[in-house]
C-alpha cells in the first residue's frame, strides 16, 4: 500500500492477540510499527489509563486510538479498517 496513515501497534510479549492483531495488518500489507512494551511499566500504566484495558495489543492510527485486537477485526469485516488507514475518515 503506497499511501497510508501511521500505524502503531503497541503488544506485550507471547501474547496470542498481539500475534493475531499483527497478522492481521501484515496480511492486508499496511506497513506498521510494532511498540513492545515489555520491561516498559510507565509505558504499559499510561496504556492502561488511556485505553481503559489492561490488556494488548492496541493500535493507533495516524495517532488516533484504534482499539484491540476485536476492534481491528471489526473494522476489517466492514471494510472500514481500509479507510481509516488511507485517511479517508
Amino acid at each position: 500500500m503506497i499511501n497510508q496513515q501511521e500505524i502503531q501497534l503497541y503488544v506485550s510479549h507471547r501474547s496470542w492477540r498481539c500475534w493475531r492483531t499483527r497478522r492481521l495488518l501484515a496480511r492486508r500489507g499496511y506497513r506498521f510499527e510494532v511498540v513492545d512494551t515489555r520491561g516498559d511499566s510507565q509505558l504499559r500504566s499510561w496504556l492502561a489509563h488511556f485505553s481503559g484495558r489492561k490488556t494488548l495489543p492496541y493500535v493507533f492510527i495516524d495517532h488516533r486510538p484504534v482499539g484491540g485486537l476485536g476492534e481491528i477485526s471489526s473494522l476489517e469485516r466492514s471494510g472500514a479498517l481500509e479507510y481509516l488507514v488511507r485517511g479517508e475518515v
